[in-house]
């Protein structure tokens, strides 16, 4: 009994670093997402929101190319036979939210930003319940409608008053416009056939950038970086949430359910409000407020699938 006991410590042991390495791995990758939000923000005040779609896609291809042989070795012929359901995700992820999510940033602040996009679960979970006919439990009706609230509290900056009378701000109607395109991106994705992440990302990639490319250069060219900044915050932006971010979020995975790996999803707001607190942003009390109810609602939405995936849940042995 007690050599059985002497050869299992070594392997929960080893699980738990694999464990403790999965977290770090997540809180990097969400790190890097909210920086594509502060970044991204500056960024788009010298380059135009296609150019730097364009470019950052650009950048990004050859290392997730690389990175896709090298780690996931997928059949490309498979991979080239599910082209129309590359092209529409691509349009729908890589492209369309990502220009949409830029454009925002022209109008408004990335904090903000980020608090709707931290909708974007609920939404989803909501999506997939009208067109995949996921189960909608009362449960996840009212983290969706806690979260929304929380979203239109951001939004009118809470004063309701304001909003019915004035009407959504531009960023903030761009930024929805966001989350709706990616939560279509979400819903066709697990309608369509299953391709390695970071291969799938890598295609989709190169789908964006032949698609812009021509657009771009038939509409005046693209904007190049005009300073060292500029230049930092692109390669910025096409390395670390464009490359490593993939990276680490689907390292994570290989370890913890995706449930529990989503929940850190939340942390891309937390992250964005302190980066933005770093760079001397002052926030108001709707957006903190609003903030806390989406991410409360968020967690709520998702409660069951969580706890249903912690009961079925199986480490893998290293």
């Amino acid at each position: 009994m007690k050599s059985i006991e002497a050869g299992a410590a070594p392997v929960k042991g080893t699980q738990g670093r694999r464990r403790v390495v999965a977290v770090l791995s997540l809180l990097g990758a969400t790190l890097f997402w909210a920086g594509n939000y502060v970044v991204g923000a500056g960024a788009v005040q010298s380059i135009d929101p296609l150019s730097l779609v364009f470019l950052r896609w650009t950048i990004a291809l050859v290392p997730l190319l690389v990175i896709a042989q090298l780690v996931e070795r997928p059949s490309w012929r498979s991979v080239l036979a599910a082209w129309p359901w590359l092209l529409a995700l691509s349009v729908c992820g890589l492209l369309g939210y990502n220009l949409l999510l830029y454009f925002a940033l022209e109008h408004t602040d990335a904090f903000n930003a980020s608090l709707i996009n931290a909708f974007n679960p609920a939404l989803i979970t909501l999506a997939a319940a009208v067109f995949l006919r996921e189960r909608l439990t009362p449960l996840a009706v009212a983290g969706v409608l806690m979260a929304l609230a929380g979203v239109l509290i951001v939004i009118s900056g809470g004063n309701m008053a304001r909003l019915i009378s004035t009407g959504f701000g531009t960023g903030e109607v761009l930024m929805v416009g966001a989350i709706v395109v990616w939560t279509a991106y979400t819903i066709t994705g697990r309608l369509a056939p299953k391709i390695p992440p970071i291969t799938a990302t890598a295609v989709q990639a190169a789908v964006v950038v032949a698609i812009l490319g021509p657009v771009r250069f038939a509409t005046g060219g693209v904007a190049l970086p005009s300073t060292g900044t500029v230049l930092a915050s692109l390669l910025f932006i096409a390395i670390f949430p464009s490359v490593l971010s993939y990276l680490l979020w689907n390292r994570a995975l290989t370890v913890l359910p995706a449930a529990g790996a989503g929940v850190f999803l939340n942390l891309i707001t937390l992250f964005t409000a302190i980066l933005t607190v770093l760079a001397g942003q002052v926030h108001t009390a709707a957006q903190l407020v609003g903030g806390a109810v989406v991410i409360a609602g968020v967690v709520v939405t998702n409660a069951p699938a969580f706890r249903q995936q912690k009961r079925t849940r199986e480490l893998p042995e290293a």
